[in-house]
């Protein structure tokens, strides 16, 4: 597949546009404001003009479109890298043409992440024609999760959608659990965990570090209640240095089913 990203758990990255505004711990060092001021670009913060990215680049889905239809495999594409797909200032008519891109492309499966999971219910048309769509929302930590996966749960409720979960730059510990008290004594009937949940440490500059023992008892609590777990990354200078001080035990990939 043409485009690959060096992102681990999707096939190719898709950027509707660039930009956007930071919102939490998670966006302290990000790496996509770093990337776009190396370009010479000012498109992170209120008021700062998102840039739609080129015509060429809106083809490419249609051709992995093409290919994932010739070798029988759905591509998970990832969107967005550079952007947030529910930022209130994306450009123009830009999101209803993403939606469009993806009910055109039914062999990909879109990975939409955002950090703003309540607007997903605004914002998502009221329905994509293949389903091919898993909702994320990005957690750093458990305030970050139970603030953000009961929006993305309800959004992905509403569009019987798969859901997963973000855990990076993980910054604190995270438990998934809490919500299935709800689920047993009655008060909640909707899912009580995603269908997935990525870990991974910051790296880069000035990274905070993340502690070993947090994706250890993550991984052990998804095991248990049958969520897919991905263990991408400790913390490290570069990704790549990061996916290698991994531990055997902690080697977990797994996709939802």
């Amino acid at each position: 597949m043409g485009d690959n990203t060096t992102i681990a758990w999707a096939d190719a990255t898709f950027n509707p546009w660039i930009g956007c505004t930071k919102v939490s711990p998670g966006c302290d060092h990000c790496y996509a404001e770093s990337q776009d001021n190396r370009w010479g670009n000012d498109s992170w913060g209120k008021g700062k003009p998102r840039r739609i990215t080129s015509d060429a680049n809106w083809k490419k889905p249609l051709q992995w479109q093409r290919e994932a239809l010739l070798s029988g495999k759905r591509h998970k594409v990832f969107c967005a890298s550079l952007a947030d797909v529910m930022d209130d200032e994306a450009p123009a008519g830009a999101r209803e043409r993403l939606w469009e891109l993806i009910d055109a492309t039914p062999n990909l499966i879109w990975q939409l992440l955002t950090k703003r999971p309540h607007r997903y219910l605004r914002y998502l048309p009221a329905e994509f024609k293949h389903g091919n769509v898993w909702l994320g929302t990005s957690a750093e930590n458990q305030e970050y999760y139970d603030a953000r996966w009961p929006q993305l749960r309800a959004a992905a409720a509403c569009h019987h959608l798969k859901t997963f979960i973000s855990y990076e730059p993980a910054l604190g510990p995270l438990s998934p659990g809490w919500w299935k008290i709800n689920q047993l004594i009655g008060l909640d009937k909707r899912p009580a965990f995603p269908n997935w949940i990525i870990c991974g440490g910051e790296s880069g500059h000035g990274r905070r570090p993340m502690e070993i023992i947090w994706a250890e008892a993550l991984a052990a609590e998804c095991s248990i209640e049958g969520i897919a777990f991905f263990m991408k990354q400790l913390s490290a200078r570069t990704p790549h240095e990061g996916a290698a001080l991994i531990p055997a035990h902690l080697l977990v990939r797994q996709f939802p089913e």
